[in-house]
Formats: structure tokens, sequence, C-alpha cells
């Protein structure tokens, strides 16, 4: 028997000597970024589908994500209709800019493209690609966790030996948090080399000694047309040449030798976890790791702990010990964070509806419809729910049966953050640049302020306001920490010289807003209605971070997650870092801290995780 294995592994191995495809030519896009404003994006797509039509000899088309520039529904729908002009197959995935500012959470792009990842073969290579965040939240990019389970049960499918080419917006290197995942994968089959965009420019890559190709951005940027790649695939290289539509193919200027490469995850970097050995006081007492992304806070109610996932399913675990209780499926991804009161739970879902579970069953109780998806996270103060979505309608629910008491009609993009009600007042973002005040008894327009940046992409959405003495606290990608009268929405003071970005928190008197600078430090400002400087500055070491991840204070801590799987606890009286725990390599959301001693973080990677202290 030993004989027969070793004869069958020299003469699968011989076979790999030789390629075992026919030659073929695709085209291959990337970064079109279609929503533009002047419409030259729209423009050059356009110009491209119709030089790929008249060509003959292309079998197919790759388009590697950032297919819009916002992710809105209206702009994926135009590149489908732009797309659907090609007269031959095409293959496409989304990239950041598809799923980060994503009104729906990424579930139009799967609706309407009819899936975000494809794996299909030609001429005897296999190709596969795959989505990448991040999703809705600002964090490095990553590989959802549902793609990851996916590939395992494709890659097993197409076997070890099979030729393949994989696909994905970004390069497979550090760009991505996970990035170390997909290689070790793709090691261990017959990879012939990883297609990229994301960079809008031309480069010859390597990651990990898989060959690597990034393609140049379709848009035109400074030059007068746009562009895309023709790659020739030969018995023993794949060879690259930009073409610029209408005018003649240019030079090859990169190409990859196919072969069978001797892939080694021996001398490469992997995230490492010794930090937690410094902190052997704080201990996971417990994780569960969820099958699709998780990026939320979960709440905890007695025993149990509540949160969704990207799969669209709401999971409640045992707080003793992680097991899971109960499961309720929605039709589209959870990224509501679920509110509590009693013994119900309410969370939103990108299936458009408002749902409200009994706490110790999952059984549903009510569900709302609404006209698209929502991702916004409720608020639940005396029996009323109030909840944003991204139907641009903000809505006020009666907790007891799902009856709508006001609705706000008024917003121009979607709600994904969390609202605070002080007083009479509601304060809440949307991705349309605005900070909104709502009478709470109404749900009429009090104020609306902007930072006066006219790039969507600067709206004070993913921050949770804090407010102290009648002036509201709120920080944006902008980068500065602005303060606004609760009253009359007028701007009090701003600030940028900490470079505070989404994450914002108050200390427990009131005395301090806490924000996360974008590189190692906490800061703090006293909160008054006149222009602050920072107050203290403790350096914690985090590197350079842009998650909006709130800080928590409790009992004289504060509390914070980053983008690299870690959560800090520093003591602001001291100005000092207490300890440091590292659980994952991705983005942490906003902790909830449920005890003295304890709290729940739930990590974009899907890892949801009891840490005692």
């Amino acid at each position: 028997m030993k004989h027969v294995l070793l004869s069958f592994v020299f003469f699968a191995c011989l076979a790999l000597g030789h390629a075992q495809w026919k030659p073929f030519r695709f085209a291959f896009l990337s970064d079109t970024h279609i929503g533009s404003p002047d419409g030259k994006a729209e423009e050059d797509l356009k110009r491209t589908v119709a030089d790929i039509n008249q060509m003959t000899g292309i079998a197919f088309v790759v388009i590697t994500g950032d297919i819009t520039e916002l992710g809105t529904d209206a702009e994926i729908r135009l590149a489908k209709q732009l797309l659907d002009e090609l007269k031959v197959p095409y293959y496409i995935i989304p990239g950041n800019h598809d799923s980060g500012w994503s009104e729906s959470g990424g579930v139009t792009f799967g609706k309407v493209f009819g899936n975000d990842k494809f794996v299909f073969s030609y001429n005897g290579i296999s190709f596969m690609g795959c989505a990448s965040g991040p999703y809705v939240r600002m964090s490095d990019g990553h590989i959802p966790r549902d793609a990851v389970v996916w590939m395992d049960k494709e890659l097993e499918k197409i076997g070890p030996y099979q030729p393949l080419i994989f696909l994905n917006h970004y390069p497979i290197d550090n760009a991505l948090d996970n990035w170390y995942e997909v290689t070790d994968r793709l090691k261990k089959h017959h990879t012939l080399a990883i297609l990229c965009g994301h960079g809008h420019n031309n480069h010859a890559l390597n990651f990990e000694g898989i060959p690597g190709v990034m393609g140049r951005s379709n848009l035109r940027a400074k030059a007068a047309y746009g562009g895309y790649n023709l790659v020739d695939v030969r018995t023993d290289s794949m060879i690259f040449s930009e073409r610029t539509p209408g005018m003649v193919t240019k030079q090859p200027w990169t190409g990859v030798k196919l072969e069978q490469h001797p892939y080694t995850n021996t001398g490469y970097t992997r995230p490492s976890y010794a930090v937690n050995d410094s902190f052997p006081s704080v201990k996971e007492k417990w994780t569960f790791h969820s099958d699709a992304n998780v990026i939320s806070t979960p709440a905890v109610s007695g025993q149990l702990v509540f949160f969704g996932n990207s799969l669209g399913r709401i999971d409640a675990l045992s707080v003793k010990n992680g097991k899971k209780k109960w499961s309720f499926q929605t039709g589209g991804a959870v990224f509501s964070s679920p509110a509590v009161s009693g013994d119900r739970m309410v969370a939103g879902s990108g299936d458009g509806k408002i749902y409200c579970l009994q706490t110790t069953s999952g059984r549903k109780l009510w569900e709302v419809s609404t006209d698209a998806a929502v991702l916004g996270c409720p608020l639940i103060k005396k029996g009323i729910v109030y909840i944003g979505g991204s139907d641009h309608r903000f809505r006020a629910l009666s907790l007891a049966d799902g009856k709508e008491l006001w609705r706000f009609e008024g917003l121009e993009g979607p709600v994904m953050s969390t609202p605070v009600l002080h007083g009479d007042k509601l304060i809440f973002g949307a991705w349309d640049r605005n900070l909104y005040a709502l009478e709470a008894a109404t749900g009429k327009l009090v104020w609306k302020w902007n930072n006066g940046s006219a790039v969507r992409n600067f709206s004070p959405a993913s921050c949770i306001p804090v407010i102290k003495d009648d002036v509201v606290y709120i920080v944006a990608p902008d980068r500065y920490l602005s303060a606004i009268d609760i009253h009359t929405g007028t701007t009090l003071w701003r600030n940028n010289e900490a470079t505070v970005r989404e994450s914002i928190g108050i200390s427990a008197d009131g005395a301090y807003v806490y924000g996360k600078t974008m590189n190692d430090a906490i800061v703090a400002f006293h909160t008054s209605r006149e222009k602050q400087a920072v107050d203290w500055k403790l350096d914690c070491g985090f590197g350079y971070e842009h998650v909006p991840s709130m800080l928590i204070e409790r009992k004289g801590r504060v509390f914070f997650g980053t983008k690299n799987g870690r959560v800090y606890a520093i003591d602001p009286a001291a100005k000092k870092k207490l300890w440091v725990f590292k659980s994952d390599n991705s983005m942490v959301n906003t902790v909830n801290v449920f005890s003295d001693n304890q709290l729940v973080m739930a990590t974009m990677d899907g890892k949801v995780s009891l840490l005692s202290f």
C-alpha cells in the first residue's frame, strides 16, 4: 500500500510539471468607482465595455472590487446596468468602497450581482474570488468570516492539484487583518497567482511566495482616458498588457511564470498574542467563534449575551460558559447592536425589518417592515424604541407591540449608529453629513448640524455622541472634536489638535470627554462651552488606529478596542495603562462592560468573548 501511495504522489507531481490548460485571454478590470459627481467614472466604464465588445478572443472579464464610490443601492444598480452591456461573461466581487459605507450592509451588492463571490473553471484553470470589507464600520481590510468558511468548502472541491488563480480587491498582505488565513490556505493548493486591485496602479507583487498582480483603476485619473488590463494565459506564463480603450494595446508590463511553486509558511510574520502574558490577571473566560462577521456591540441581560452576525442570525449565549441558548434567523445581515428591556430584545436587519424577540426563548414577538435595510442600533427608553434605518427615516415604536408612534422622514442618508436621548431631545448622526436633534415626543426636527464638509465620508455617523451641561460632543472622520449647543445646534467650538476620528467617551462625572487618536494616544478635554485644548494625553502604544470603538468608563477605568483585536484598560486619574488583552487580529467593536470586573467583546471576525479582570 505504501508503494502505491508513493507512486500516486510521484505521478501527480510529474503531471503538475506540464500545463494542463489551454491558452486563452481575459480582461482584468478594477476600481471603477461608479457614482462620481462629474460622471467621468461612468464614461470610463462605458468606454471600456464598448472596447471589450469590439474585440475578439476575450473569454471573460474579471472585476476586482470598488465597483462603486459609496456602495449606495443606486450606484450598484447603475454599475450592473453598465456591465450588463458586456457581450462576454463577467465575474465580479466588491471592495471596501462597496461595503464600508453600504446602506444595505452589502446585501444589495449580492442581490443585484447575484453573489459577492465566485468560483469557475476555464480551459483547465480554476478562478476563485471573494468579497472583502470592512463592512459598515471603518477598519483595516478584512476577508469576511463567512467567505473564509466558503473558501474552505470550495478549495476542498477543487483539490490540491487543480491550477488556481485567486482574486480579491485587497492585496493579500497586511492591508488585510486576516491575510494569513488566505495565504495559508492557498499555499496548500496549486495556486498560480493572486490578482487584486485597491492601489489604482499596475504593480507586480509577491504574497509570501505566491506571485501577485495589482491591476490599475479603470478611472482616467489625470489622463484623457481610463484603462484596464488584457491578460494572456499561455502554457507557461500569464502576460499582462495595459490597454487604453480605442487605442493600440501597450507592450506587456509584467508576467507571471505558471508553475508549481514550492510554498512554505516558514519565516513569515503572523499575529502575536504574547502581550497577554504580561497581564495574567486578565482572563478570557470563554470565546464563541461565529461563522460570520460580528460588527456590533453585544447586549447582556440576566444570564444571556445577544448579538447578530452578517449572515443575518441573532444568537443568545450563556454568560456563564458561552454556550448557545437559541438562534433566530433574519433575512439580511445584522449590523445593529441589540437593545434589551425587560424580557424583550430589539435589533434591525439588512432585510429591512426591525425585530423584537423574547429574550429567554428567541421567539419573535413582533416585526416592523421598513423600505430598506435597518443597520441603525435601537435605543429603548420608557417602553419606546428609537431607531434609524437606510430608508432615510427615523422611527419611534412601541416596545409592547411595534406600533409606530412617529417617524421622521427628513434624512438624506442611512443611520448606522445608536441615538442618544437627553432630556426631550434625540441626538444621532447619519451618512448624509448631518447630526440631527429631534423632539423625542413627536419626532419633529429641532436642528441639524454638519461640519461644513461636502464629503459624505466625513459624516458624524459612526460616533455615538456624548452630552454634558447641554453641550453635545461629536467626532467624525474630519478629525475634529466638535462641541454643539443642544438647544440651537450652534457650533460652540472645534479642535483638531489630537486627530480624534470616530471614537469618543465621557467620564462618569462628566468632567472630561475622552477621544482615541489615530496614533497611539488617548486624550482628554474638559467639558465646557468654551473652547478647550487637550488637557492630558496618554500614550498607549496601539499604533495607527481608526476604528469607531467608543471609550467606556466604569469604576474609574476606561475601556476601548482597537483595529487589531486588542482591548485596553486605562486609569484616567493616574494617567496610566492598566492592561491589554488581544483576542483576535480584527476590529474590536465597542465593548460592553456589564459588571465591575467583566466585559463582553466582539470582533469583526466573529469572535465573541467574555473577559474577566
